[in-house]
């Protein structure tokens, strides 16, 4: 993936069992040292309102009752600078919770330390909620917070999932000072580890050791993997805009399980090759197994749906029928709570029943779909250097007909057919062709994402500026104009566009193809002005309407993560006033142009004057989706000039 960093140089130096000089760092639970009492802000970072002193997770693998389970030991404590600030006060412990067969959180210590007050948090304060079926938390906020606390909490899993391994994040909302990860793995168990983010191993240590872990009653002793890695100085991740979720870029290490050996000597595989990745799907009652409701499809939708024109048309009656038929509650679903013909029955269901109901219809039209699994912007990527399960949230549909390809998502009541919701845009996903095999295919956003305005405006006799505007949205852009707009009063949606400026007055307010989502989205409206003079002078902005970009997204000075905008833009804005005999042309802003390099973008701006009329021509386009962290400059300045002509920039006159 573009973004991420697969350090191949770290796993194989693991794997080989080298070790760097660097000592592992240790704490006393429940005793922190005076230098962090004596702490009273972190010099790599003076704002941060606190600092993970220290962390460190311990993953090995005990016997438990006669069961082998899978030990997670974890210990943070953390310095608190700014009490009002810091909102890291809650901690929430995510854990396997289906019924009859859970994870086992034990041993949650958690002190808030003022000096030598200690304030431990009760039993009775720690609290479970379940976020779906199979997941819970445990959460606890911490007491008697005050600047200078020190907050540290330790807990225990035990699971006999063994093939939810997870792995350690060593970068979060705060910065670090130290965190650690640290492994011991019977040779039985195969992993593959991926680690993201670009930030370097303070220790990247590995050893084996001969015959570690045994079962009584089995004569097979398997030997040990004893691996740390520990990161020193990590920065605070902080949140940027236009960037992918935060998981495309925090240093963390991931695990996935690929095989293991019991000890009675018979392999277990997990994702071993695609080919078991592809099976597993296909054989899961929640997925492959949903793709079976061809001849149900074909009897519920309407006969004209399947008598539509040619494949595409045909296609397109069957989004949208699928489309305005279920509703999306919400719910993201792989590998649970998939039943997609009791979903389209009850009109409403989860991503997956929704898109699965839509695969199932293209289907029974005689069409080559199929299922597309992503993450999603929000959450952890999948990396293409091996076979993955876990990072697979969501379903998309993948449509071929002839040469051309579609990718469809129907939860979205305001997207047209081809386009996917924002959320899907996450650069590219794993398309499950169940007979010929899965493959990557990449996550191309339509080009024709345009937001165009036509304003013409004239004085009346009393020299007040009235006249006609139209704005067209396109593609990405229109989505949220329907969005927001559809079913809402018109009232409402005027006074929302006035909001941006007091002197405007808005009348006439039409829009159409609201629910035409294959049509542009168009909204035509009458405007004036009511600008006051300064002395015998009136200066009038141009860009009177909602533009698309109207403040600067990129004010800070540096930029730590890549840019990405989910979508190319185009925004032309054409503006024509007449002064008539009311008014002089005194001054025109300058005409400029701007362009970014690698043709990635280019903005102008053309003033032109002729008689008594001034035309005004912006237009601003960005033709990448992505942008690296070396970009942000060149960007910045590109939105600088483009958020000053828009808002700094009036031409002069002069009443006569």
């Amino acid at each position: 993936m573009k973004f991420l960093k697969i350090s191949c140089f770290i796993l194989a130096l693991t794997l080989c069992g080298v070790s760097f000089s660097q000592q592992p760092e240790t704490a006393d639970f429940g005793n922190p040292t005076p230098e962090e009492f004596a702490l009273q802000s972190y010099s790599k970072d003076p704002e941060a309102a606190g600092v993970v002193l220290f962390e460190k997770g311990n993953y090995y693998f005990e016997l438990v009752e006669n069961y082998v389970k899978l030990i997670k030991e974890v210990h943070v404590k953390m310095k608190v600078f700014n009490a009002k600030n810091f909102d890291q006060a809650t901690v929430e412990i995510p854990f396997y919770n289906e019924k009859n067969n859970n994870e086992n959180i034990t041993k949650i210590t958690a002190i808030t330390h003022n000096g030598t007050v200690k304030t431990f948090i009760d039993e009775a304060n720690i609290f479970e909620t379940d976020e779906n079926p199979y997941w819970s938390l445990k959460k606890f906020t911490f007491p008697n917070i005050k600047d200078g606390s020190i907050l540290e909490y330790t807990y225990r899993i035990e699971t006999s999932h063994l093939s939810n391994f997870g792995g350690w994040r060593f970068q979060g909302s705060l910065p670090v000072m130290y965190s650690e990860f640290h492994t011991e793995l019977p040779g039985n168990f195969k992993y593959n580890r991926t680690l993201y983010g670009n930030l370097p191993l303070y220790i990247n240590k590995a050893e084996k050791t001969k015959g570690c872990f045994a079962i009584e009653g089995f004569d097979v002793q398997a030997d040990c993997e004893i691996a740390t890695y520990a990161m020193k100085d990590v920065p605070a991740a902080k949140k940027e805009n236009h960037m992918l979720s935060s998981n495309y870029y925090l240093a963390a290490m991931v695990y996935e399980l690929i095989e293991y050996v019991d000890f009675a000597e018979n392999k277990h595989s997990y994702t071993r090759s695609w080919d078991d990745v592809d099976n597993y799907y296909r054989y899961d009652k929640d997925l492959g197994r949903q793709l079976k409701y061809e001849s149900f499809f074909k009897d519920v939708l309407p006969a004209s749906v399947y008598s539509t024109g040619n494949d595409l048309e045909k296609a397109k009656a069957i989004y949208y029928y699928i489309q305005d038929h279920m509703t999306w509650n919400g719910k993201y679903r792989i590998l649970s709570d998939v039943r997609v013909k009791e979903a389209f029955e009850r009109k409403s269901g989860n991503s997956s029943e929704i898109n699965l109901a839509l695969i199932n219809a293209l289907e029974a039209a005689g069409m080559d779909a199929k299922i597309m699994l992503i993450s999603t912007r929000d959450f952890t990527p999948p990396t293409m250097q091996y076979p993955v399960i876990s990072p697979f949230i969501y379903a998309l549909v993948y449509l071929k007909i002839g040469d051309e390809k579609y990718l469809l998502d129907a939860t979205d009541k305001h997207t047209p057919f081809g386009v996917l919701p924002f959320r899907d845009l996450c650069q590219q996903g794993r398309v499950m062709d169940f007979k010929k095999g899965s493959f990557w295919e990449p996550i191309d956003p339509i080009n024709k994402n345009m937001h165009y305005v036509n304003m013409q405006l004239a004085p009346n006799e009393q020299g007040i500026f009235s006249g006609k505007v139209s704005e067209v949205s396109t593609g990405y852009i229109a989505v949220p104009k329907r969005t927001v707009n559809n079913n809402r009063r018109k009232e409402d949606i005027i006074k929302r566009k006035q909001n941006r400026n007091e002197a405007l007055d808005i009348t006439n307010f039409q829009i159409e193809n609201e629910k035409d989502l294959e049509q542009p989205y168009k909204e035509n409206y009458d405007m004036s002005i009511h600008e006051q003079p300064v002395g015998n002078k009136l200066f009038v902005y141009p860009f009177l309407m909602q533009t698309y970009f109207s403040e600067n997204p990129f004010s800070k000075e540096t930029r730590n993560y890549p840019i990405d905008f989910g979508f190319p833009v185009i925004n032309n804005y054409l503006v024509s006033i007449d002064v008539k005999d009311q008014y002089e042309i005194v001054k025109v802003p300058e005409n400029k142009i701007l362009k970014l390099p690698n043709n990635d973008g280019e903005l102008s701006v053309v003033y032109d004057v002729s008689g008594s009329r001034v035309n005004v021509r912006l237009s601003a386009k960005l033709n990448t989706t992505n942008f690296p962290a070396e970009a942000y400059p060149a960007l910045r300045q590109f939105f600088e000039t483009l958020i000053k002509i828009q808002s700094e920039e009036p031409i002069e006159l002069k009443k006569t």
